[in-house]
């Protein structure tokens, strides 16, 4: 008995010790984070403003996923805030340039735009635009071509060779695994399931893919050829060529201005600031100087035009930073319906789909809110597609950027068999007995009956008519007027303005503008939603969150195939119809 007692004092003991010392370390954080939280950074005359987007940029500021292993205190700034930040900077005597220095972007064509016209205003305003970099990728260069001079490391490279990507088919993992997917799908285009039950692409999602893809390479060399000033025929020459591989081609075929260290383009800055040899170049990260700027866009006024962000993937329940959950945006939209300060909604909307449930619920709401009188406009980001267009189909009017990608109107669902892999590679045989033909559920132990296949079948393809029917309503379109540009296909936004799924070719400013004069006001002021927290709120979180800390240490280790682990994950997490866009287009 006298050991039990020593062994649970010494197990008690041990406890304590390690909660006290992980309750010293948390506190250690909290003060050093606090105090960096308190010292308010400050902007010296004569200073450069450094703008470096290697990290995932959102629509709406800190929505995104935070790592528990870096303890970040400033404010990850949404795009629409980087610009205004920037234009900030444009009108603040203290800032005399800027230093862009990426080498990725953490987003994607529309955002780049966003950027894009905020440092051509900021130029306007007579101040220079330096861009330096180890290397550039593609987005990175759109962006750093349109800074007054472009350097470029003499060893690095400028990554121009054109659009295409890789896509991975599962089919034959599955074959092997035996593991029998069984797919229902609406729309003829609609790829999204095409990895689990073909090998390549099919032709008609060939035939889409390559159009789209092309259609944004040409906005893209358009892009490019105004900024550099070289032709676009000259430009897909140096890409098929692969000149920007090697920094001196680079030069030599007009990508760059010159080839040079850091501290030869600080020789740059210097000579415009007037500084003597030798002397600091002062800088100020974006992130700081946003801080330091107190930056509100908000006028003062009773009358709220409220803008919400609807960003990431649609699923069914609460969601998280970066997902939409339609449970919160629900709420969002109930509150907004009984605001009377509320006088109209613009919804920001950058989502490949999701559950078709989720959606569907997310447009009812927003529908509601229209109803009582409150103009809801739409405005589609990078992507508003599948369960994305779904919910854009709640408003009245309807915004997409110039390289938004949209439409993808179709449905699927797939549920996995693994009755021949228990059986073949495990020995595990089930046998069934039921009431009747659905009395066992959709159970993956078994391959579905017929029964159950024409159900699912019936199930999936009337989804899709509810999808119709919502987007008939919302553009005034007949079944088929729908249907023919429905089917799953995706369109860019020039595209889908012509076949009548968009209205006009605008930013969220112009979107903002619509809602403004159709709520006939005057005055207004902006607010945001939903809300979330500042870093070091959800950082200490998530410190508790061991699903999210068992998610950073898989992707730490997975490295580039993590996105197949996710690929995989995401069978496992869908639920019902799914109205989801086929893959995710993005350049580097």
């Amino acid at each position: 008995m006298k050991q039990f007692f020593k062994f649970l004092l010494a197990s008690t003991l041990g406890t304590f010790i390690a909660i006290f010392v992980a309750g010293l370390v948390l506190f250690g954080i909290f003060a050093a984070s606090v105090a960096g939280l308190s010292k308010q950074p400050t902007v010296r005359s004569n200073s450069i403003l450094e703008l470096n987007f290697d990290q995932l940029i959102p629509e709406q500021t800190n929505n995104v996923q935070f790592s528990p292993y870096e303890f970040q205190t400033d404010a990850i700034l949404g795009v629409h805030e980087i610009a205004r930040t920037i234009e900030h900077a444009a009108k603040d005597e203290k800032i005399k340039g800027i230093y862009l220095k990426t080498n990725t972007f953490g987003g994607g064509l529309v955002k780049i735009d966003i950027i894009r016209e905020a440092l051509a205003n900021f130029q306007a305003e007579g101040k220079f635009v330096l861009a330096h970099s180890k290397f550039y990728t593609q987005s990175a260069y759109l962006l750093a071509s349109s800074a007054d001079k472009v350097y470029l490391n003499p060893m690095g490279m400028v990554d121009f060779r054109g659009f295409g990507g890789v896509l991975s088919f599962y089919k034959n993992l599955l074959d092997k695994t035996e593991i029998d997917m069984q797919i229902f799908y609406a729309g003829k285009f609609k790829g999204a399931t095409e990895p689990y039950r073909l090998e390549k692409l099919s032709e008609e999602n060939r035939e889409q893919l390559m159009e789209y893809i092309n259609d944004m390479y040409d906005k893209y060399l358009e892009n490019l050829s105004a900024s550099r000033g070289i032709s676009t025929d000259s430009l897909r020459q140096i890409a098929d060529n692969y000149y920007g591989g090697v920094a001196e081609q680079a030069q030599a075929v007009g990508l760059i201005d010159e080839v040079a260290y850091e501290d030869q383009v600080m020789e740059d800055f210097r000579e415009r600031l007037g500084l003597g040899e030798n002397k600091k170049v002062k800088t100020i990260n974006l992130a700081k100087y946003h801080s330091a700027s107190n930056i509100s866009s908000d006028k003062s006024s009773d009358n709220v035009v409220a803008v919400v962000y609807a960003e990431g993937v649609i699923l069914d329940g609460k969601g998280e930073n970066g997902i939409i959950g339609d449970q919160p945006y629900m709420e969002v939209a109930n509150k907004l319906r009984r605001d009377d300060k509320v006088k109209a909604v613009v919804l920001r909307i950058n989502s490949p789909g999701g559950s078709a449930m989720a959606s569907e619920n997310i447009w009812r709401t927003f529908t509601l809110l229209r109803d009582v009188g409150k103009p809801v406009i739409v405005s589609m980001g990078e992507y508003a597609a599948s369960g994305g267009y779904y919910m854009a189909a709640a408003g009245e009017y309807i915004f997409a950027e110039e390289n938004t990608l949209t439409g993808s109107i179709g449905v699927y669902r797939m549920i996995p068999s693994l009755e021949k892999m228990y059986e073949n590679k495990l020995g595990i045989t089930n046998d069934v007995i039921s009431t009747g033909p659905f009395a066992t559920g959709f159970t993956t132990s078994k391959d579905l009956n017929e029964t159950q296949k024409k159900w699912m079948t019936a199930d999936t393809k009337r989804t899709y008519e509810v999808f119709l029917k919502r987007v008939g309503d919302a553009r005034d379109m007949e079944r088929d007027e729908v249907h023919a540009v429905a089917q799953g296909r995706v369109w860019t936004a020039k595209r889908a303005k012509e076949n009548g799924l968009v209205d006009e070719i605008g930013d969220l400013e112009d979107a903002i503008a619509h809602a403004v004069k159709s709520a006939d006001l005057e005055d207004y002021r902006i607010k945001t939603y939903p809300k979330f927290k500042v870093p070091f709120e959800q950082i200490i979180e998530d410190i508790f969150d061991t699903e999210q800390a068992r998610q950073q240490a898989i992707k730490a280790e997975l490295g580039d195939f993590y996105e197949h682990y996710q690929m995989l994950k995401s069978l496992q997490n869908q639920k019902g119809v799914q109205a989801m866009m086929p893959f995710r287009f993005e350049i580097d």
